[in-house]
């Protein structure tokens, strides 16, 4: 660590805890809504931020002869819309979202407005061997369309954690980083993320899949800064401003900026994605991913593997550990269960995991994927379909 960002330190106060426990139960201020409009624009470059690159999201003709008689935007869509929580209380503390639990009712379509909500359900004191005192934080995100229609709802927690307490840990700074590849290495990587199979129009039937089965992987890296670039570009979960735009803003909220140690330029504390100086602010040796964004590459592992008549129903993720530049993560699945389910649907229970080249499971976790019925001559897409 050469140089450090001057980020803002605060620190975790019992006095700042009873201002925020009468917070609890509180609908939240989204201040920044990203993809407020589902459009052909807005799905291509979601999609094209998080690598997917499935027809049913992108290609009007080819959606058009689907079960959903057209383009609909992918589940992860809706990180889009806002990262699923609101940035609030304890100013100077860190942030680290850590996970969700998805419910997916309903399709967002081409020309839905996306109607975000979010609440403050909560909060419990822990401590930890990285920071010491921490807060994990709770809030529930509900997404609706332009017709109140509930597409959407997601309970989420986010770390909350004293700056300098992280840094003086240094329970990070044993791994080696970047990444020591050998060239040998890299071109099995790159093998393994061109052997991802888009299940597509090809139907996936409840009655073919078979407890034990494993999904073909998706991989995604060695995880670089285009990757990232392109991410901010389809999703932007923060206010990412230029010039004048940012410098007001920063003069707004002090604590969100910072100034470059090496560029000097004003830039967002949510830079610790992509730069140095940020993340190791943070405690972090080394810039890394989104957990929105690692939990997108997850979904992609899912809706490749049900096919376009498919439908995720339940997504349930942990962020276990950081994906830093340079690593890559093998996302991996296998059926842990079928049956029929309260709602008379056809379901499979898939257990998940995203393993990294040091063999951590950086992103543990659970879904529910309902499918169309062969013999019972069902489909996911007519019940979702029905009242819209």
């Amino acid at each position: 660590m050469d140089k450090l960002a001057q980020v803002s330190e605060g620190t975790i106060t019992d006095e700042a805890l009873a201002k925020w426990r009468e917070r609890i139960g509180t609908k939240l201020r989204i201040g920044n809504i990203f993809n407020e409009w589902v459009t052909s624009d807005t799905l291509r470059h979601f999609a094209d931020g998080i690598g997917d690159l499935n027809q049913l999201w992108r290609d009007n003709e080819y959606a058009a002869h689907s079960a959903w008689g057209g383009v609909i935007a992918p589940p992860s869509f809706f990180y889009s819309v806002f990262p699923t929580w609101v940035l609030q209380g304890l100013p100077g503390v860190h942030a680290f979202h850590s996970g969700n639990d998805w419910t997916f009712y309903k399709p967002a379509r081409l020309g839905d407005k996306i109607i975000p909500e979010c609440v403050f359900t909560g909060f419990e004191e822990k401590s930890s061997k990285f920071a010491g005192k921490l807060v994990m934080e709770y809030q529930q995100a509900n997404f609706y369309n332009q017709r109140r229609e509930l597409l959407a709802k997601t309970d989420l927690w986010i770390v909350r954690t004293e700056r300098a307490a992280a840094r003086s840990s240094g329970k990070y700074h044993s791994i080696q980083l970047p990444h020591p590849w050998k060239e040998e290495e890299l071109a099995q990587v790159e093998e393994d993320v061109l052997s991802e199979q888009v299940r597509g129009d090809n139907t996936r039937y409840w009655e073919d899949v078979e407890v034990g089965e494993e999904l073909q992987p998706v991989v995604k890296g060695p995880f670089g800064l285009t990757d990232m670039i392109a991410y901010c570009v389809g999703a932007a979960p923060v206010q990412i401003l230029a010039h004048g735009l940012s410098l007001r803003l920063y003069r707004q909220h002090p604590a969100w900026g910072f100034r470059d140690p090496y560029t000097y330029a004003m830039e967002p504390v949510y830079s610790v994605h992509y730069n140095q100086a940020a993340a190791n602010a943070a405690g972090l040796p080394y810039p890394y991913d989104v957990g929105a964004q690692r939990q997108c590459w997850l979904i992609h592992l899912l809706t490749n593997w049900m096919g376009d008549e498919g439908w995720l129903k339940k997504n349930y993720a942990e962020y276990r550990k950081f994906v830093y530049l340079s690593d890559v993560v093998w996302f991996k699945g296998k059926v842990t269960s079928k049956y029929l389910d309260e709602d008379g649907e056809y379901a499979v229970d898939i257990e998940t995991h995203g393993i990294n080249q040091r063999g951590e499971d950086t992103i543990p976790g659970r879904s529910t994927v309902v499918l169309p019925s062969r013999t019972a001559k069902t489909s996911p897409a007519s019940s979702r379909l029905g009242n819209t």
